[in-house]
């Protein structure tokens, strides 16, 4: 799997920080960006967020690119509405090569069979194209465990949802890994904003009640 941070909005935090301003403010449009320092910045992130008032976190996108990753991931990934997708299509993109995800609970002869029905599955896959099944149709028979590419979009209110539920020990594994990965690019380019954000537990108590998995996250996804 890989995760880039292909664009950002430029210096995220003092827009969030001078929308905040003008809120509290009777500051105008022209100097909302004036005498806001690094200090004062953090000083409007820790408010908002403390407050609940994440409107001027909508003003901030990242766009991912990531590749690497199955079928299945991804169609948990577009069930984020607030989002902007662009992924390669099984429509318009033929596949000669065997890329494919095998979770790590499938083991020994199990993994086997599952790699080559995998195989399989693009073998039969190129022959109804050499027969003349439309590339839209021969797709049918392509498993989720194929992998794809997508560059994905969010505003920073999205993706502090984002990181609360796929961050979390309960989220599917893969879909958890590519949300870490993304958390860890984001706060590169503003640690103030993503310094709380992921899975509940880094902030309080779990909200799964009997389903939580019992091991409180650490505040281990940092920029390296």
């Amino acid at each position: 799997m890989e995760v880039r941070l292909l664009r950002h909005t430029p210096e995220p935090e003092l827009l969030v920080a001078s929308a905040a301003k003008l809120c509290y403010s009777k500051v105008g449009i022209e100097d909302i960006t004036k005498n806001l320092s690094r200090k004062k910045q953090n000083e409007f992130i820790k408010k908002l967020l403390k407050m609940g008032h994440l409107s001027p976190f909508e003003h901030i996108s990242f766009t991912f690119g990531i590749e690497g990753i199955s079928r299945a991931c991804t169609h948990q990934l577009v069930r984020h509405r607030i989002a902007s997708f662009s992924q390669q299509s099984q429509r318009y993109v033929s596949f000669e090569k065997e890329e494919y995800i095998v979770p790590r609970t499938i083991k020994k002869g199990l993994k086997t069979k599952f790699e080559r029905l995998a195989e399989d599955s693009l073998k039969f896959y190129q022959e109804l194209i050499e027969e003349g099944v439309p590339q839209e149709d021969a797709r049918y028979i392509l498993p989720q465990a194929f992998c794809t590419k997508i560059v994905v979009t969010m505003n920073a209110r999205e993706l502090f949802h984002f990181f609360n539920l796929r961050c979390c020990n309960r989220a599917q594994w893969e879909i958890r890994q590519m949300a870490e990965a993304m958390l860890v690019e984001a706060k590169k380019i503003a640690p103030n904003i993503f310094m709380k954000a992921g899975a509940p537990c880094v902030q309080g108590a779990c909200p799964e009640g009997e389903l939580s998995c019992g091991r409180p996250k650490r505040r281990h996804l940092t920029a390296s």
